[in-house]
């Protein structure tokens, strides 16, 4: 794709990055038929090719409007066009890049402002966001239906193992996920102490970043980054060996900070370091697999159906680990047609696109229910709290399961 890139951007870092994006496509429409808010609109420019057509438009000075910021906004950013793509355009960060001069070329209404601000310091922040949903959770019978359904109810963790191995990782605890499902990260300590690793949560460790940087805030994104760079750091030096992150979503945005702080002088080298030590929780334990064999034990499964986020298979390129590690403890796995579809929670999607998240999470289910499983298991937070609000089976993370196969 020949570009002319304007001034204001040409000389910089975004420019650069986005040109060698923008030359890389040819055009060949392949991205549409992977693209779930074309498969739902069947509109263009609500593709991956047509959004790329109006971040090129933007970068060349030409006008942009309230509708160039409507299609970018309705991007789901599941990269599945990149799985699909076979040029290699790295689209999710060419829309990093439009999206960041889209937001300071068109003003937002007051409203969507405050919404999106409101977003970012509340989702960010994991005690004024545990404070306000166990509010919510007393609440929750009292509310109407719809909105009971979108609190979810009040769970609580089992026992956080204290057996110190030679072997250690650390963990990304998360925004959210402590206070939605806090028997996650138990259950990923549980079941790594019985393969020999000890688990460490550091204190310090804030959010990803994700939140910020994909609501257009990246230097919010680029201080929480080096917030977590630096508590990480010193204990990786001291022998940690690894980054577990048992949320897909945090695990791309962190496998991410090399390329987000490549220009940085004083983070780069640690920021590449960072991803590079940063493994999804399925990477972990298919690496010890054998040894995890010996320690299920023999009883009936459940049949499963397992959602593999966007963030695991298109971002992380994660695809088939999970499903063989939950078919060697025993469960059965549902077929789930269309499985690389985005289910429509994608971060703050679903709050700020409640339409269209509904729309493909209705699909979504239909094809996880289409086996008829008793449990629907998937790998990302997100996910799992807005495919719950929409069925009554059980959506959990798949590290539970293992965790209660193991002996």
């Amino acid at each position: 794709m020949q570009t002319n890139l304007a001034d204001f951007i040409k000389h910089t870092s975004d420019g650069q990055e986005a040109g060698q994006i923008l030359r890389s496509c040819v055009h060949c429409g392949f991205c549409l038929a992977t693209c779930p808010t074309y498969q739902l609109l069947g509109d263009e420019l609500d593709s991956p090719r047509g959004r790329i057509y109006l971040i090129k438009q933007m970068l060349e000075g030409e006008l942009v409007t309230e509708k160039t910021q409507l299609h970018l906004d309705r991007c789901l950013t599941c990269r599945a066009c990149e799985t699909t793509c076979p040029s290699g355009v790295q689209y999710g960060n060419l829309l990093d890049i439009g999206r960041n001069i889209a937001e300071q070329r068109i003003p937002r209404g007051w409203w969507a402002q405050a919404q999106r601000w409101s977003l970012r310091k509340l989702l960010g922040n994991r005690l004024l966001f545990g404070s306000l949903l166990r509010l919510g959770q007393l609440l929750r019978p009292l509310l109407p239906g719809s909105m009971r359904l979108r609190i979810p109810a009040r769970q609580t963790a089992d026992t956080w193992p204290n057996t110190v191995h030679p072997r250690r990782m650390l963990i990304l605890d998360g925004c959210v996920q402590p206070a939605l499902s806090p028997n996650i990260n138990a259950a990923t300590a549980r079941v790594l102490n019985r393969l020999g690793i000890q688990l460490l949560r550091p204190a310090g460790v804030g959010c990803c970043g994700a939140i910020d940087q994909h609501l257009n805030a990246p230097n919010a994104a680029s201080l929480a980054v080096k917030r977590n760079i630096d508590v990480w750091w010193p204990l990786l030096q001291q022998g940690c060996e690894a980054i577990v992150i048992t949320a897909s979503g945090c695990g791309v945005m962190v496998k991410d900070y090399g390329h987000l702080l490549q220009h940085d002088p004083e983070y780069a080298a640690k920021a590449a370091h960072i991803a590079g030590l940063s493994r999804d929780l399925s990477e972990i334990i298919a690496a010890e697999q054998v040894r995890l064999v010996t320690l299920l034990k023999l009883a009936p499964r459940n049949k499963v159906a397992f959602h593999a986020p966007c963030t695991l298979q298109h971002g992380q390129k994660i695809v088939g680990v999970i499903e063989r590690l939950l078919s060697t403890a025993g469960f059965e796995l549902a077929p789930v047609a269309d499985s690389h579809l985005c289910c429509g929670s994608s971060g703050t999607y679903s709050i700020l696109q409640p339409e269209l998240a509904r729309q493909l999470r209705s699909n979504k289910l239909d094809a996880l229910n289409s086996g008829a499983p008793n449990i629907i298991a998937t790998a990302n937070i997100g996910c799992l709290t807005h495919l719950q609000s929409g069925t009554g089976v059980p959506v959990r993370h798949w590290i539970e399961l293992i965790d209660e196969a193991c002996t």
